[in-house]
């Protein structure tokens, strides 16, 4: 019964109009907002301006896209960091690898073994368990390695318990079998580790997730009339589209 109460609101979710690309959703009396974006959009890792500051707002990245006739149509923090705000772990942008793949486990959620690489290629989007990132080595023309991997091949991170008490504002990314959608999810209520990655796999069908982070967790999305703020922010993601296509 479980499976199909799933598959119903799997399939509700999907049937939204082609042109929401952002939308709010319940799930097991729990509230989520997805953004979803397709493998050939242009979605990009932002983290220093040409000046070498660091962006640190959803503001600073849209203004200098501004410069250049573009926009972002949504974005949320887009990976674990350091405090003066440099990556931890791998971090490609424009194919440009800044800091390095770590592999070694460590305390906290990004030292949660397995932990893995969300990858963006020009033809598809994948997330890829780091060890397994490390042999396979793909060109990503932008990456970020965060943790713990919430779904494995369908399947929870082993270590997640479903009492957990350690609830949050919780955000990560999941992407499709086909590598060709990927739908980045930001927790409106306080959800564990296990409730989070049971809205990946069963609320939305998707057998690979990476959890981003928790506590910084925020979401830029204009259409919702949303832009989330607070403490200055490391990694940005967002899908970048023409000014006068958003305008539209």
């Amino acid at each position: 019964m479980a499976r199909i109460v799933s598959a119903v609101a799997a399939a509700l979710l999907w049937a939204l109009p082609a042109q929401a690309e952002c939308s709010r959703t319940d799930y097991l009396d729990q509230r989520f907002t997805i953004c979803e974006a397709q493998a050939g959009d242009d979605l990009r890792l932002f983290l220093r301006g040409d000046d070498g500051q660091t962006y640190g707002s959803f503001t600073a990245v849209d203004d200098a896209l501004s410069e250049k006739d573009k926009t972002l149509s949504f974005a949320m923090n887009g990976g674990m960091y350091h405090p003066d705000r440099a990556p931890v772990g791998l971090y490609i942008e424009g194919g440009d690898e800044q800091a390095r793949l770590i592999l070694s486990d460590g305390p906290g959620n990004f030292g949660l073994l397995p932990n893995g690489v969300f990858c963006i290629e020009n033809t598809r989007l994948t997330i890829i368990e780091s060890r397994a990132f490390a042999v396979a080595q793909p060109a990503c023309r932008h990456a970020t390695q965060s943790g713990p991997m919430l779904v494995i091949d369908g399947a929870y991170h082993p270590r997640f318990l479903e009492g957990s008490d350690s609830r949050l504002i919780r955000n990560g990314v999941g992407v499709s079998a086909d590598g060709q959608r990927a739908v980045f999810v930001i927790s409106d209520s306080a959800v564990n580790l296990w409730e989070f990655a049971r809205f990946f796999r069963d609320g939305l069908g998707l057998p690979q997730a990476l959890y981003i982070d928790g506590r910084v967790s925020r979401l830029y999305a204009p259409e919702l009339g949303r832009s989330d703020w607070g403490l200055p922010l490391g990694p940005i993601i967002g899908k970048v589209v023409d000014a006068d296509t958003a305008s539209q």
